[in-house]
């Protein structure tokens, strides 16, 4: 199967799990995250507001807000092609669906962050391998915003892959332009592809 297969057959899984399943998965995808190092040293946060039954992380942006982290949601940049820059998301933040129907902030005063400036980037995933690979929605958004990845030895920024156990697959081709994940986290467990 192509990418564009395998997209199709996972976003169909996880689109079916139930309520009940979505929330559990959340809850335990949260209390994973508080304990793990990477979070706790983190002071700037960058997250997503689930969509199409991506696995859902807004108790870990409460817990993100609680513990005092700044906290930056993505937004679709108007100037640059498929790419993302990021606002600062607190609970007044005013939010207004984009093109995809995902909500962003739109406050003229949020703060505005380049992702090089984040301590931890939490990214939604279609599939993902256990050498860090991904599969997107297919637009490249994340890719091109993190390209500057592939320029710096050790960039300060720390890529972790959110997505349902389920989402798994074998193997998945990269591609030259892809940027690999350090770290994937399911429900069930943390995996790290490439130590900080």
């Amino acid at each position: 199967m192509n990418s564009n297969e395998i997209r199709q057959q996972l976003r169909i899984k996880r689109r079916s799990l139930t309520l009940s399943q979505q929330q559990q998965a959340a809850q335990s995808l949260a209390t994973l995250i508080k304990e793990s190092a990477f979070f706790q040293k983190a002071k700037r946060v960058g997250l997503y507001l689930a969509n199409d039954g991506e696995i859902d992380p807004s108790i870990i942006l409460s817990l993100a807000d609680g513990l005092g982290k700044q906290c930056f949601l993505p937004v679709l940049d108007p100037k640059l092609t498929n790419s993302l820059y990021f606002a600062s998301f607190t609970a007044n933040s005013i939010l207004e669906p984009n093109r995809y129907g995902i909500l962003e902030p739109v406050d003229v005063e949020s703060e505005i962050l380049s992702p090089k400036n984040i301590d931890v980037l939490f990214m939604p995933l279609v599939g993902f391998d256990r050498s860090g690979n991904r599969i997107g929605m297919g637009g490249g958004y994340y890719d091109r915003t993190l390209a500057f990845m592939k320029e710096i030895e050790k960039p300060p920024l720390t890529l972790v892959g959110l997505a349902h156990s389920g989402q798994e697959v074998p193997q998945i081709s990269s591609q030259s332009w892809d940027i690999p994940l350090h770290l994937i986290a399911t429900e069930k467990e943390i995996i790290c592809v490439r130590p900080r």
